[in-house]
C-alpha cells in the first residue's frame, strides 16, 4: 500500500524545480517559452525568418516552410503552444498544436508537433526540422493535396420540381495530343469557324495551352438540336466532342437570365474565393447559380497525404481525409409552367421584354421571364422604366385618399397646358370621354388630362406614399438583385404633373408594377419572395433574403431606361420596409376601376378569358430623345390570385403591343 500524502509532495516539488529550471535558465534573456511562442507565431504567420535556429540559417527553414505548405496556399494554421517542458539544463521540448482551418464545416485538420529547444550563450534556439511543421514529416517527404468534387445540388421551382439538374452534354474543343504543333493554327481557326467563335480569339487560346491540353470551345447541350455533327468534327484534324454532364435548365432559354450558369472557374473567381476555389472547380457563373454557389456547390473532399519518391517508388501516408459534402438544393417559388409559357409568349417580339407573375394570396413570384430582345438583360428585374399609365392605379388611390370616389367628376380636356408644357391624351382616344367624366372612367379610358388636371388636389409626397403603399419604390428581400421603383417625394410644375401619369422622374420594373397588382388583388402590400422552402420546412422570412454577395455578375447587366443599378437591392436584402396603409376598402375601390378597364375601356380584348374576371390598366411610357419620342408598352391584370406585368420596351400603346401578349399568357394559364 502506498502513501497518497508522499506521493503528492513529490509530485509538487517535481513541477517547482522544473519550474525553478526553467526559471534559472532564462534568469539573463528570454526563456524557453519564448522562444516556443516566437515559433508558434511565425508557424501561424507563415514566416519563420525571425527565429533561431542556431546551426540552420533562418531562411533557409523559412524557404522549407514555404515548399512544404505551398500546396495549402493560401490557408494557414492556427498554431499554438500546448506546453513547454525541461529536459536539461540547457534544452526543452515544446509541444505545438496546429488547427488548419480549410472550409466552412468544423471538419479541422489538427495535429500537435514537438519542437527541441536548447539554451545558447543564453539565447534559446529551435532545432529545425520538418516534423516541426507537420507531424512526423520526414525531410525527404512532400505534402500532396487532393479534391474531390462535391455533388452539386438542384435547383427546384415550385412544388420541388426539378428545374436545375444535371444533363447531358458535350465539350467541343481541340485536343493538342493529337496534332503535329504547325496545324494548331488551321484547325483552331477552322473549329471557331465552325461553331461560330472569333476564329482569332480562340486560336490564341488553342496556342496558348500546354502541349497535351484540351482547348473547349463551346459546350452543347446533347440532344437532337446539337447544330455540329459527329462528321462535321471529324473533318477537323485533333476536334473533338467530349460526353459529359452539367447542371442546366429544361431548356438553353429557360429563365437563363435568372438561373445563370455554370462551368470551369474563372481566374478571377478563384481569387476571390479564399481558396474555395481552384482551376478545374466547376462553379456558379453568373445569376442563383453564382449567387447561391457555396450552397448549390456544397464542400469537396479533400485528401493530405505526405508523400516520398516519384513513379514507381512513390509511397504516400494518408495524413487528413475529408468526405464531400454535398450542396443544398435552391427552393424558388418560380413555376416552371407558367415561366415556358411566359417565355413562349414573348419568343417573336424583337424589343426587350418581360412577364412577371406573382400570386397575390402569398406574394410568390411565379414568373421571371425575360424576351429575346432583352439579349441576355434582366430585364424583369432589374429594368427601370418610366411606368406611363399604369402608375395611374397609385395615382387613383392618392386621390381616394384626398376624398374621392370612383364616380367623382374629373375634368379630361383634350389637351392640358402646365407651366407652358402641353399634356395630351394618346391619338385615337374616344372623344366621347372628354369633358367631365368619374374617376373611374379616367382610368378606364386613360385619360391623361383627366388625372393631371388633379395635380393640385395631390401633393408629391402623397403621391409616392400611395405608390409605397402598393409597393412600388419599397426594397424588400426576394433573394435576388431587384429593382422595386423611385418615384420622388418632391417635384413640381411640370415634373410633378407628368408624375400623375407615369413620365416624368417615375421609374418602376416589371417586377414592381407586378407587386403593384399583387397588392392590389390582395387587399394590403404583398411582400413578394422568389426562395421557397423545402418540403416539410417553413417558407423562409421575406425579410431574411440572401445572404449571399451578389453583383451585377451574378444577375446579369440590367436594361433600362438609365442607369439599372442605382436604386435596386444589391445583394437579395433589404432593411425592413416601411408599414403600408393600404386599406381593404381602397384595394376594392381599385378593383372596380381597374375592373372598368376591361369591360369598357382599353383592356377589352381580356374580358372573355376564362375563369375569374380580368381587371387590368394598360399604359404607355415615352422615353428617349427622338421625335416623336419613342414608346415602352404596359399591361398589368389581376385574375383570381395572379397578377401579371408585361412590358415592352419599343411598342405602341399597351392595349395594341402589350394586350395580345397578356391575352396569351392569361388564356395560356387558364388551361
Amino acid at each position: 500500500m502506498g502513501f497518497p500524502g508522499k506521493a503528492k509532495r513529490t509530485s509538487v516539488l517535481t513541477v517547482a524545480m522544473m519550474a525553478l529550471t526553467l526559471a534559472s535558465c532564462s534568469n539573463s534573456g528570454p526563456t524557453a517559452e519564448d522562444a516556443a511562442a516566437q515559433l508558434a507565431e511565425g508557424l501561424t504567420g507563415g514566416d519563420i525568418s525571425g527565429v533561431n535556429f542556431g546551426a540552420v540559417p533562418a531562411e533557409d527553414a523559412n524557404a522549407q516552410l514555404e515548399e512544404i505548405t505551398a500546396p495549402l496556399d493560401p490557408f494557414s494554421p492556427t498554431v499554438t503552444v500546448t506546453g513547454v517542458e525541461s529536459t536539461g539544463d540547457d534544452t526543452a521540448t515544446a509541444e505545438l498544436n496546429h488547427v488548419w482551418d480549410l472550409d466552412e464545416t468544423d471538419s479541422d485538420w489538427t495535429y500537435t508537433t514537438t519542437a527541441e529547444l536548447t539554451r545558447v550563450e543564453d539565447a534559446w534556439q529551435v532545432t529545425w526540422d520538418p516534423a516541426v511543421v507537420v507531424q512526423n514529416l520526414s525531410a525527404d517527404a512532400a505534402l500532396s493535396v487532393s479534391r474531390t468534387p462535391a455533388e452539386r445540388a438542384e435547383i427546384r421551382g415550385a412544388g420541388g420540381e426539378v428545374i436545375v439538374t444535371e444533363r447531358p452534354v458535350i465539350r467541343v474543343g481541340i485536343d493538342k495530343t493529337r496534332l503535329e504543333a504547325g496545324d494548331f493554327e488551321s484547325s483552331a481557326a477552322a473549329l471557331a469557324e465552325l461553331v461560330g467563335l472569333d476564329p482569332a480569339t480562340y486560336t490564341e487560346q488553342v496556342a496558348g495551352a500546354g502541349e497535351e491540353a484540351f482547348v473547349e470551345a463551346i459546350v452543347f447541350r446533347d440532344n437532337d438540336d446539337i447544330p455540329v455533327s459527329t462528321e462535321e468534327l471529324n473533318e477537323i484534324p485533333g476536334a473533338v466532342g467530349i460526353p459529359d454532364s452539367l447542371p442546366l435548365a429544361p431548356t438553353r432559354t429557360f429563365a437563363r437570365e435568372l438561373l445563370g450558369s455554370v462551368g470551369a472557374a474563372t481566374e478571377e473567381l478563384i481569387d476571390n474565393s479564399e481558396g474555395r476555389l481552384e482551376a478545374g472547380d466547376v462553379t456558379g457563373l453568373s445569376g442563383l447559380q453564382l449567387q447561391y454557389d457555396e450552397q448549390l456547390g456544397g464542400q469537396p473532399g479533400m485528401t493530405i497525404e505526405a508523400v516520398t519518391g516519384e513513379g514507381e517508388a512513390r509511397t504516400s501516408e494518408v495524413l487528413f481525409e475529408k468526405e464531400p459534402t454535398a450542396g443544398e438544393p435552391l427552393n424558388l417559388t418560380l413555376d416552371p409552367a407558367l415561366q415556358t409559357l411566359a417565355e413562349d409568349v414573348l419568343a417573336e417580339e424583337p424589343s426587350a421584354s418581360s412577364i412577371v407573375a406573382i400570386r397575390p394570396s402569398t406574394g410568390e413570384i411565379l414568373t421571371v421571364a425575360n424576351g429575346p430582345g432583352s439579349e441576355g438583360m434582366q430585364s424583369a428585374l432589374l429594368g427601370q422604366y418610366p411606368p406611363g399609365s399604369t402608375f395611374k392605379v397609385a395615382t387613383s388611390l392618392a386621390l381616394l385618399r384626398n376624398g374621392f370616389t370612383p364616380e367623382t367628376p374629373t375634368d379630361c380636356p383634350p389637351e392640358l397646358e402646365v407651366e407652358g408644357r402641353t399634356f395630351a391624351n394618346v391619338p385615337g382616344y374616344p372623344a366621347e370621354f372628354t369633358g367631365e367624366i368619374p374617376l373611374l372612367q379616367s382610368l378606364a379610358q386613360s385619360c391623361n388630362t383627366g388625372f393631371i388636371s388633379q395635380r393640385d388636389v395631390v401633393s408629391q409626397e402623397a403621391l409616392a406614399t400611395a405608390a409605397a403603399d402598393l409597393g412600388i419604390g419599397v426594397d424588400v428581400a426576394i433573394g435576388t438583385p431587384a429593382f422595386f421603383g423611385s418615384v420622388p417625394t418632391e417635384a413640381d410644375g411640370t415634373t410633378h404633373a407628368a408624375s400623375m401619369i407615369g413620365q416624368g422622374e417615375v421609374l418602376v420594373s416589371p417586377l414592381s408594377l407586378a407587386i403593384m397588382a399583387a397588392s392590389v388583388g390582395a387587399g394590403e402590400r404583398i411582400a413578394p419572395t422568389l426562395l421557397a422552402s423545402a418540403p416539410g420546412e417553413a417558407a423562409p422570412s421575406s425579410s431574411a433574403g440572401s445572404s449571399a454577395e451578389a453583383s451585377a455578375e451574378a444577375t446579369g447587366e440590367a436594361e433600362a431606361t438609365g442607369e439599372a443599378t442605382e436604386g435596386a437591392s444589391p445583394s437579395g436584402e433589404a432593411s425592413e420596409p416601411p408599414p403600408s396603409n393600404l386599406t381593404p376598402e381602397e384595394a376594392a375601390d381599385l378593383r372596380e376601376m381597374m375592373g372598368a378597364v376591361v369591360t369598357v375601356g382599353g383592356a377589352q380584348l381580356l374580358a372573355d378569358i376564362p375563369g375569374e374576371p380580368v381587371l387590368a390598366k394598360t399604359g404607355t411610357a415615352e422615353f428617349g430623345t427622338e421625335d416623336p419620342p419613342q414608346t415602352h408598352a404596359w399591361v398589368v391584370a389581376l385574375q383570381g390570385d395572379l397578377a401579371v406585368a408585361v412590358f415592352v420596351g419599343e411598342g405602341e400603346r399597351g392595349s395594341i403591343s402589350g394586350g395580345p401578349l397578356m391575352e396569351e399568357f392569361l388564356r395560356g394559364a387558364a388551361q
